[in-house]
């Protein structure tokens, strides 16, 4: 198994988009100079050693030669030794919203992005349990299954947003159904926990959850957003907000917060029910309540020595970085003297 212990380094890949532009601009602007200087066919003639591919190829060297200094200071890892390991916790199953409606900017910076960083914050507090990330809208898909890979976790919770699922709605019966189907036979005792506005629900949530606690699974459940509600907002490709949403009457949609809905979610899957807002997402409230379910002891087996694999990236970057340095920008001596297209000099 693989890992990288500074992922967050690989932000810095897109400065590649960057040298890219910054390479085109550069040879743009030296043909431009040089039309100015003189005629094509003379200036070629009076530099004859003048190569025009080793510059880009020196050039393609030190963009490798970046690509993998990035990826040696992330530090991956591979996994070298798997055991198996016990822990005592709980199975837990996290089912997020992500409809557009949780776009709305009532908490900030949206419910959504509240959300992320409300579980995130979570899964930094989960000592022995394992963690499981499903996502829904108009259907549930499951994003991560169970696991005590907490990075794996956080990694796979940066992807989400509205985007990535094809069908708008608010099934969250279905979420509550696959979360319930994907806990299998296990005897560790169980939890979801549902973070939604709760608005437009779909099917019959409260049903799923009955289903849930009728297997020893508590279902809890986060409001996320206001009563009063907002509008949601719409953005172009560049991060503008252009606009708000709006109906078939051109009127703007507002999104309210479902809290019976949601009472009564977590009243059928015997758990409980917590609202954030600004000040705080109530997950605080319901990581107490589920610490107070009995942990049993958990066996996984899982990877516990890695070894660093940053030498390999770091040595490749150095050579490359030593053989453009060693590669001239001038034609060789002996590439003048072969006249491929039958030119002569001086004509």
């Amino acid at each position: 198994m693989v890992r990288f212990a500074h992922p967050e380094y690989f932000y810095l890949l897109l400065l590649v988009f960057f040298f890219l532009f910054a390479f085109w601009f550069y040879n743009n602007w030296k043909k431009r100079a040089g039309r100015r200087f003189g005629d094509k066919k003379t200036i070629s003639l009076l530099m004859p050693q003048v190569s025009k591919g080793k510059p880009r190829f020196k050039f393609i060297l030190v963009l490798l030669a970046f690509v993998l200094l990035v990826v040696g200071i992330t530090d991956p890892q591979i996994g070298s030794k798997l055991e198996k390991v016990k822990r005592e916790g709980i199975d837990l199953m996290l089912v997020l919203d992500v409809s557009n409606s949780m776009l709305a900017e009532d908490i900030k910076p949206n419910r959504l992005e509240r959300s992320k960083m409300a579980i995130s914050s979570l899964i930094d507090k989960l000592t022995g349990d394992r963690i499981g990330i499903i996502i829904f809208a108009g259907n549930a898909y499951k994003q991560l299954p169970l696991t005590t890979d907490y990075s794996a976790a956080k990694l796979f919770l940066s992807a989400v947003d509205t985007k990535i699922v094809p069908t708008q709605g608010t099934a969250i019966g279905e979420a509550i159904n696959m979360a319930t189907e994907s806990f299998g036979d296990t005897e560790h005792n169980k939890a979801i926990i549902v973070i939604t506005d709760g608005e437009n629900h779909e099917d019959d949530a409260i049903g799923a959850a009955e289903n849930a606690a009728a297997q020893g699974i508590k279902v809890f459940t986060v409001g996320m957003g206001l009563p009063e509600g907002s509008p949601i907002p719409i953005y172009n490709s560049y991060g503008n907000r252009t606009g708000f949403k709006k109906d078939r009457e051109g009127k703007t949609v507002v999104t309210r917060l479902n809290e019976d809905m949601l009472r009564q979610i977590a009243a059928a899957g015997n758990g409980a029910y917590a609202r954030a807002n600004n000040a705080s997402t109530g997950l605080r409230k319901l990581f107490e309540e589920i610490n107070q379910i009995d942990k049993k002891e958990i066996e996984t087996r899982q990877f516990t020595d890695y070894e660093d694999r940053f030498q390999i990236y770091l040595a490749l970057a150095f050579f490359l970085m030593v053989t453009e340095l060693l590669i001239a920008r001038r034609r060789a001596r002996w590439a003048h003297k072969f006249d491929f297209f039958g030119k002569q000099e001086g004509k």
